[in-house]
């Protein structure tokens, strides 16, 4: 299978690229490695992403640069380098893998992991058991729907992504009354926001699909508004989970969150079948099927399941009080955590924009539907991946705070480091499993035809997307765990502005130019995260050497 590309797409990504790379030199001038020189003015870049320590102009002492505790600064990226991979150990005729760097990292990832994808399996099982259904508008409705509540969801989550790493700090630091007072701003600002999402979506569907996936006489959009409305009702809920996911985050305790998890998607798992077809037999008069509203009904069941088990769990570990959950905090105590949320917030926006705008893209190629069940099918695929590398960006941004708290600003760089390592390792794990997997998953799917065969390529280029989502993420990460909000804003707005760009060229009319027009807005990101750690992060050793001088 081969991507044909014109030369009028080629000329287009190459404008896109000059655009993001001009807003780069404006916005993190110093991770291109710019420095000032007396008179004001910018030298020449030089692009020197591990450099450690970067040559002061102002600095009479070049030697002194040259060389820190007698390494060159060869050496110096060599050491890191190997310092960063994780360790591996023979002794004693036994081979020993991994330091107490790596078990932290692993003893929290791992749950992070299955936790996390569990939730794009199930969603998967809905996708198949609607696609049993023989309807390719049936499929396309349900991921207009799903794509519709979980940008809305996405929106007002931006608590939770504050939460883990302040909790992390403030328990690490022994600041046991400050986890509890976050996590209970974050609970009242989750279900106030939740509250009003609801309401937009259980009330407005049809007009939250149009402003979202759907033009207003999409055929799909028959099945995507009763979806949509009762999807919305666990809105709530699914908020809760999430906060209290982060709480539990940030106490470094990933295995309960797993357990909740698994039981809550089990229930799912057994109602989806049961509520879409029905049942035969006896049963039958108590217990017939609905349809793609079935699945609806039962995925929200979960997730209110999950929220009520989370609040009782915060509870229990008196994190939080009944009456504080809907006790008004104070304009002061909540003005951190919405100055703080705000850029997280716009980022949260981008990222709507680049999660919508290919799903508006491929449901407008055709009026059958088959484009957009591909679309939705990849969608699917490739989410089960993508949390994966998810699970290290939620145990960065929860490890490095904590570290940092305890031994300061080296110990933090060791868990970052070695987090960029581990991510980029699993992001290269998930791209093999997936490619090996295609032949065979792809079918399972949709029993049509046409949309089995649109479905292969796009799949395909989902693929490379993984390789760069390894890096990509753990950067996400520590920049969430070191605050760096900001930054991690303007990084993914130009982001969005490259993948706009591709979808509004050739590249944007058909579906494998969509998921292409993704794979470079993943990659734009990757190397914008490798840039902000190494060279103007506060863990970045040329800052510090900065500093000093």
């Amino acid at each position: 299978m081969i991507l044909k590309i014109n030369q009028l797409s080629l000329d287009s990504i190459s404008g896109v690229l000059f655009i993001a790379v001009l807003s780069s030199l404006i916005i993190f001038p110093q991770a291109l490695g710019f420095s000032k020189g007396r008179v004001g003015s910018f030298t020449m870049p030089s692009i020197r992403l591990f450099q450690l320590n970067t040559m002061d102009e102002d600095d009479d002492s070049s030697a002194a640069d040259e060389k820190k505790d007698g390494l060159s600064i060869a050496k110096q990226r060599r050491v890191r380098f190997f310092a960063s991979l994780p360790q591996v150990k023979f002794q004693q005729k036994k081979l020993y893998f991994g330091d107490e760097t790596d078990k932290d990292i692993v003893k929290t990832t791992i749950p992070n992991m299955l936790n996390y994808v569990v939730i794009p399996i199930v969603a998967c099982v809905d996708t198949f058991w609607v696609g049993r259904l023989g309807d390719a508008l049936a499929l396309a409705g349900q991921s207009a729907a799903q794509q519709a509540f979980f940008t809305i969801y996405l929106l007002v989550s931006f608590i939770p992504n504050i939460l883990a790493p302040s909790v992390a700090s403030a328990i690490s630091s022994g600041n046991v009354k400050e986890a509890q007072n976050r996590v209970k701003e974050g609970l009242f600002l989750a279900i106030f926001l939740g509250a009003i999402g609801t309401v937009l979506l259980v009330f407005f569907p049809k007009f939250s699909l149009n402003m979202m996936v759907l033009s207003r006489d999409a055929p799909a959009m028959e099945y995507a508004v009763p979806y949509l409305r009762l999807r919305a009702l666990a809105l709530i809920p699914a908020l809760v989970t999430s906060t209290g996911f982060a709480a539990f985050r940030g106490l470094l305790d990933t295995v309960t969150p797993l357990k909740v998890s698994l039981a809550a998607n089990l229930f799912n798992l057994i109602a989806d079948p049961l509520l879409i077809f029905g049942v035969a037999g006896p049963l039958g008069a108590f217990i017939k099927g609905i349809g793609v509203r079935g699945a609806a009904i039962a995925i929200s069941g979960s997730q209110t399941l999950s929220g009520i088990v989370f609040l009782n769990l915060l509870l229990r570990k008196k994190l939080v009080t009944l009456r504080g959950i809907f006790e008004l905090p104070s304009w002061k105590r909540l003005r951190p955590l919405i100055v703080g949320g705000f850029t997280v917030l716009i980022r949260q926006l981008a990222l709507n924009v680049a999660f919508l705008t290919p799903l508006s893209k491929a449901q407008s190629i055709d009026p059958s539907g088959v484009q957009a069940a591909a679309y939705g099918i990849v969608n699917q695929i490739y989410s089960i991946g993508t949390v994966c590398n998810i699970a290290m960006q939620s145990s960065a941004a929860a490890l490095v705070p904590s570290a940092r708290a305890k031994g300061g600003d080296d110990a933090a760089r060791k868990i970052a480091d070695r987090a960029f390592a581990w991510g980029t390792i699993i992001g290269t794990v998930i791209t093999i499993l997936q490619f090996s997997a295609l032949p065979f998953i792809l079918p399972l799917f949709s029993t049509l035809p046409e949309v089995q065969e649109a479905v292969k390529v796009p799949a395909l280029i989902s693929c490379f997307v993984q390789l760069a989502n390894g890096p990509l993420f753990a950067g996400e990460g520590v920049m969430l765990g070191l605050e760096c909000f900001r930054d991690l804003m303007f990084s993914t707005g130009i982001g969005v502005i490259v993948m706009y760009g591709c979808l509004s060229s050739p590249l944007g009319k058909n579906l494998n130019g969509i998921l292409f027009s993704m794979l470079v807005f993943n990659v734009y990101r990757a190397f914008a995260m490798v840039a902000h750690y190494f060279k103007i992060g506060p863990l970045s050793l040329d800052r510090t050497t900065r500093k000093v001088n």
